[in-house]
């Protein structure tokens, strides 16, 4: 059993869904309890924004699939964005609620402004697992990454790129996250553990919304105070983000971008990998967070405990709430040098969709055809 603080992770050690699959799998029938609910039951799925097409692309129609296979069919999600408005998210929430869904899936827009509406949701007698977003307030369950680690490889990638034993003055720039997303102070975190004393951080921001324009924005105010040959690598906590740095160093000049980070795979992001303009994304297993979390949401309202529990070994405490019941997912640095072996060998992108006209003579470089 594993532990994690919102503020602060104890430990890296990584959680192979596969693993709780072959515990599922061991108990054949016994894993059933007499269920609450049948087959015919409503998901409410809450996503937080449309800035990354992850929700869209991903994690919707994954959940849904597996919603309905799992229930031959007859289960359905009823879904809504937010748009990255934390009012608009608590009404959508609400909304729910009274259209009395059996189950809620819930990645938050701010994690503690939805509090009270979690705490409705429970006094509704409607479960609410915390998705991707460690949500405040008495949630049922938690299913992420693990948002430590994924700062961590972030900080390691950014100074494998600039060589290893790197000269601690040489001058990086921080661009994390929305202070609403807790999960942003955990990349943070992650990335300081391996960045701090070895490298200077010259410029940090929290980038309102993880809005692309707000990064363009602060890495400009960067440059024009460290100037643009002086900025040896950039730490941006997501792909979306690093769009918006790269607009900005070619705005000022910089012929020869310096290592970016990122998160999320996004195909804009492995395109700009291939051709040498960002180095390095994490790509986190979509498929298996979605999968996971509806199979969690059937369990919990089907009365399927045992199966329940053995999908949520860890232990997580948020500011309101301790020992939640979570899993996290574990996570890879994407590069030029996996590409093949990550988002392509697990069906998120064909080679075509990558290697367009653009990127045809880069792609032909490092062996994708």
């Amino acid at each position: 059993m594993r532990r994690i603080s919102i503020a602060v992770a104890a430990s890296t050690a990584m959680v192979s869904l596969a693993a709780g699959c072959g515990v599922l799998d061991a108990g054949g029938e016994t894993t059933e309890a007499t269920p609450t609910k049948g087959n015919d039951i409503t998901v409410g799925l809450l996503l937080p924004e449309t800035e990354n097409t992850r929700y869209d692309k991903f994690d919707y129609p994954i959940i849904k699939n597996k919603v309905a296979s799992l229930t031959n069919g007859q289960g359905r999600v009823d879904y809504a964005n937010a748009g990255a408005d934390a009012d608009k998210q608590a009404q959508q929430l609400q909304k729910m609620i009274d259209d009395k869904v059996d189950v809620l899936l819930l990645d938050a827009v701010d994690a503690h402004a939805i509090a009270p509406t979690v705490k409705k949701a429970k006094e509704a007698g409607i479960p609410v697992i915390a998705y991707d977003r460690l949500a405040e307030g008495p949630i049922d369950a938690y299913i992420s990454f693990d948002n430590e680690l994924v700062g961590e490889v972030q900080g390691r990638s950014l100074l494998e790129a600039l060589g290893g034993d790197v000269d601690p003055t040489e001058k990086i720039v921080m661009m994390n996250g929305s202070v609403t997303d807790p999960n942003a102070a955990q990349f943070k975190e992650g990335a300081l553990s391996e960045l701090e004393g070895k490298v200077t951080i010259a410029q940090s921001f929290d980038t309102k919304d993880w809005k692309p324009e707000n990064a363009k924005s602060n890495m400009t105010r960067a440059i024009d105070s460290i100037g643009k040959d002086n900025i040896a690598g950039v730490y941006s906590a997501n792909d979306g983000m690093a769009g918006g740095i790269i607009e900005a160093l070619e705005a000022a000049g910089v012929t020869k971008l310096p290592p970016i980070t990122g998160q999320d795979a996004e195909l804009a992001a492995v395109q700009r990998i291939v051709a040498g303009e960002q180095y390095m994304s994490v790509y986190k297993s979509y498929p298996q967070e979605a999968e996971t979390a509806a199979e969690m949401a059937v369990a919990r309202i089907q009365g399927r405990d045992i199966q329940f529990d053995a999908l949520t070994r860890d232990k997580v405490d948020s500011p309101t709430n301790k020992d939640v019941p979570s899993q996290l997912v574990s996570v890879v640095a994407l590069t030029k040098a996996n590409i093949k072996t990550t988002v392509i060998e697990d069906g998120i992108y064909k080679v075509s969709d990558i290697c367009t006209a653009k990127y045809e003579d880069e792609c032909e470089a490092i062996g994708l055809k």
